[in-house]
């Protein structure tokens, strides 16, 4: 019977202090912080303006695949959409598409492993961007990942 009451009372003590989380909603910019655990900036940006970071970035993806399966921890997640390189927009600028055709195989591999690092996952998906729009990840050190994706801000 003490066993029942011990159970009976870590369960209230469980569910009374996971409520205001629940109560938060998975959305809520709150609940998402603290599943990314990372500051989580946006920007906007013309692809054909900023192809040659672009390029880089997509040049070194294999590097970038092996920084997302050991990322667990970041200070900062930046999101550059590349508004003019959305799908609605007619796709990349030519200069970034050859890039992407080029290293269609570690593009595809980057996303996978991008599907499975939780924090970088919900950082993108929270902002509705389809993992098929990133086009590329790059890492400053350890402490920051950038992921361009051809999208505009909001789906």
């Amino acid at each position: 019977m003490k066993t029942h009451l011990v159970a009976a009372a870590a369960l209230s003590a469980f569910v009374l202090s996971a409520t205001p989380l629940l109560a938060q909603g998975i959305n809520s910019k709150e609940a998402i912080d603290a599943i990314v655990g990372s500051k989580v900036e946006e920007e906007a940006a013309k692809a054909a303006t900023d192809a040659d970071r672009v390029i880089a970035a997509i040049d070194h993806t294999t590097e970038a695949t092996a920084a997302i399966r050991k990322a667990t921890k970041l200070a900062k997640v930046e999101i550059v959409y590349l508004t003019d390189a959305s799908a609605t927009e007619g796709g990349p600028p030519p200069a970034i598409a050859s890039k992407i055709e080029e290293k269609k195989a570690e593009i595809g591999e980057l996303r996978k492993e991008l599907e499975g690092n939780a924090m970088l996952f919900h950082a993108i998906d929270s902002r509705q961007i389809l993992i098929g729009d990133v086009l590329a990840v790059s890492f400053d050190g350890t402490e920051t990942a950038t992921i361009y994706a051809a999208a505009r801000p909001g789906g």
